[in-house]
């Protein structure tokens, strides 16, 4: 086995909030989510919160994925149904129930595999290629119906707060059915709605797991290329390419140069290195 090396780095959106992003590892996979948040004053059904969520099922997912050599699907279905058996007397049914994405990196041997639900962006640095960047986009895609009035508010105004209320209300109603988007909630079949993927792990030299709150630097902010990022992770880590992010989100306070929902969003990368 070749040796590898493994930097993680989260930080959230602000210090007096719950970080709502979960990453772990063990010594041959790797696991991220990023928690739905939910705007005060919309509901959820849920006395725990988007950071219990997301935690409760990371660790699930870490420990299941040590215990189980079976497919990643298999291991996130297993995982969501155990999260949702610990909500007690949550309403489960409720279209706000906590969700996230989650991303799920597993080395086998020679072999690595991967798992994607929703959009989370995994980048393989493919020795010999282009940087191999996947994603789940249907979110991203059903989310351009909705977008107008929230991109033409000011960010931080209360007219932005209430349009991106009624985006994510919008958004619900397409949640975890056909047509609309897949993320893990309380419905164990939307593990088989997930992107999976494996390559030989010696035609792979890095790998760079990214919540959207840290991919944005490359894929909204366009402040740098899959390969620049990819730079950036090996030389200076994880935890400055989240610095960059956040410079460049406190540069465009009222969203007028890059149009987005939240101006700071919680921002989580891991980076692990093959070869």
């Amino acid at each position: 086995m070749t040796d590898v090396r493994l930097t993680l780095a989260t930080e959230p959106a602000y210090p007096d909030r719950p970080n709502e992003d979960f990453i772990g590892a063990t010594s041959n996979a790797v696991v991220l989510l990023d928690g739905a948040g939910t705007p005060a004053g919309l509901q959820s059904g849920c006395s725990h919160g988007v950071a219990w969520f997301s935690h409760t099922l990371g660790s699930t997912l870490v420990a299941g994925i040590t215990q189980n050599a079976g497919p990643l699907t298999e291991i996130l279905a297993s995982g969501i149904k155990e999260t949702a058996a610990q909500h007690d007397t949550c309403d489960l049914d409720h279209p706000g129930t906590p969700s996230a994405i989650v991303v799920m990196l597993r080395r086998t041997g020679d072999t690595l595999d991967w798992l994607i639900l929703a959009d989370s962006v995994l980048v393989l640095d493919i020795i010999g290629a282009e940087p191999m960047v996947i994603c789940d986009e249907r979110e991203s895609i059903v989310g351009k119906r909705y977008r107008g009035p929230m991109n033409e508010a000011i960010g931080g105004t209360p007219q932005h707060s209430d349009a991106l209320s009624v985006y994510i209300s919008a958004m619900r109603g397409h949640r975890n059915i056909d047509g609309g988007f897949w993320v893990a909630a309380t419905n164990p079949h939307a593990a088989e709605q997930a992107l999976t993927g494996s390559a030989p792990v010696d035609q792979i030299r890095t790998a760079a797991m990214l919540s959207d709150g840290a991919s944005r630097l490359v894929d909204r902010f366009h402040l740098a290329t899959w390969r620049q990022c990819l730079d950036l992770l090996e030389h200076d880590g994880p935890d400055v390419l989240i610095r960059r992010v956040r410079a460049a989100e406190r540069s465009d306070l009222d969203g007028s140069r890059w149009k987005r929902g939240k101006i700071f969003d919680d921002a989580t990368a891991a980076y692990w290195t093959f070869a």
